[in-house]
This record gives C-alpha cells, sequence and structure tokens, in this order.
C-alpha cells in the first residue's frame, strides 16, 4: 500500500512540474484584427515562446552586476533579444491588460522615420517582403529609447502600432510567436523574417 501511495505522489509532483514548466514556457493567443495579415488572420491561435525573449530587467541586475557600482540600464536576455523581423506578442503599453501580436522593426538606439509607406532604420530602407497591402503614410523620425522596439503591423493599413502610440517597453514582451495551431489548415511554424544591418 505504501509503495501505491508513494507512486501516486511521484506522479503528482510530477505531473505538476511539467504543468508549471509549460506554463512558464509556452502561451497559447488568438489573434484579433487585420493588422497582420496576410503573416497571421484574425482567429488563428498562436503558441508564444516565452522562454526565447527571458529577459532580466535593470532591476533584477542591480547589486549583482560585476562591473562596478553603476546600474544598468539595459535588459539582459540570457537566449537571445528580440530581432527585427520577429513576430513578437506584447501587453499594449496604454493598457496592460491587453495583449498585442506585430512585427519588430527598431531595436534600442534605432532611428526609424517612414516615408510615404518606406521605412527606413539608421537611414537604410528597410525591405519588407511580406508586405502586401502597403500605404503611403510617413512618420517623422523617432530613436527608439534603450530598452524599448518600435514594432508595425504587417497590414499597415489597419495596424494600431508604434506609430501611434511610441515603443514597446522591454518588461511588456511576453514572447515569439511560434506555431500557428489553429484551424488546422492554417498549422505552420512561423519563422521571423531577418531583416538586415
Amino acid at each position: 500500500m505504501r509503495s501505491l501511495i508513494r507512486e501516486l505522489i511521484e506522479t503528482v509532483i510530477l505531473a505538476l512540474l511539467i504543468f508549471l514548466a509549460l506554463q512558464f514556457s509556452v502561451q497559447n493567443f488568438r489573434v484579433e484584427g487585420s493588422s497582420m495579415q496576410p503573416t497571421l488572420e484574425e482567429g488563428q491561435y498562436l503558441l508564444v515562446n516565452k522562454i526565447v525573449y527571458f529577459h532580466l530587467g535593470p532591476s533584477d541586475l542591480r547589486g549583482i552586476s560585476p562591473f562596478g557600482s553603476g546600474e544598468p540600464d539595459e535588459s539582459v536576455f540570457p537566449v537571445r533579444n528580440p530581432k527585427r523581423g520577429d513576430v513578437i506578442i506584447f501587453h499594449y503599453p496604454r493598457d496592460v491588460s491587453r495583449d498585442f501580436v506585430k512585427r519588430v522593426i527598431g531595436l534600442p538606439g534605432d532611428s526609424v522615420e517612414i516615408h510615404q509607406g518606406q521605412v527606413l532604420v539608421n537611414g537604410f530602407n528597410l525591405e519588407e517582403p511580406y508586405i502586401t497591402r502597403p500605404d503611403k503614410s510617413s512618420m517623422s523620425l523617432l530613436r527608439v529609447g534603450p530598452d524599448a522596439f518600435f514594432v508595425l503591423g504587417d497590414n499597415r493599413r489597419a495596424s494600431n502600432d508604434s506609430r501611434d502610440w511610441g515603443t514597446v517597453p522591454t518588461e511588456n514582451i511576453i514572447g515569439r510567436a511560434w506555431v500557428s495551431y489553429w484551424p488546422i489548415g492554417q498549422f505552420h511554424s512561423l519563422h521571423a523574417f531577418h531583416l538586415p544591418f
């Protein structure tokens, strides 16, 4: 009887550990709206990789930095930091109860501007093969601050993004869009476009 109880307890603990590991590393997300068309359609369900952008913020790093007593001003990404072209899920900066999906265009320290639909990053034209519905909007030069990212929707005509409300703080990033799993006919892995420079 004792061995049965012990096996039952071990099974429950193992199941709990697996559940916690999945909760920490993967999240599902439902696409709302048309801002990421044609890459993502409304109603699609995604799995979000939360581990890839795990980060330690400046407050986490205070006191453990081996580089003197200065306070760090940027987050550290032990696995990998978001890159231009990655599709990310994040808490909307103006209402963190809402989650958005957009594409990373500008990294910390970049300058971003838009001239009649053409995006320029650090003065270079950005080639965006995923854009099928270009627009002719413009935006004056914006410098991305430390610990922030500039994001845009792929469907620029219907996207509420960094052009409207500014950059996404690192602390708001949930993870990278990884797999589209529903509807089943749209099952596929979401590969990032690694944009140059």
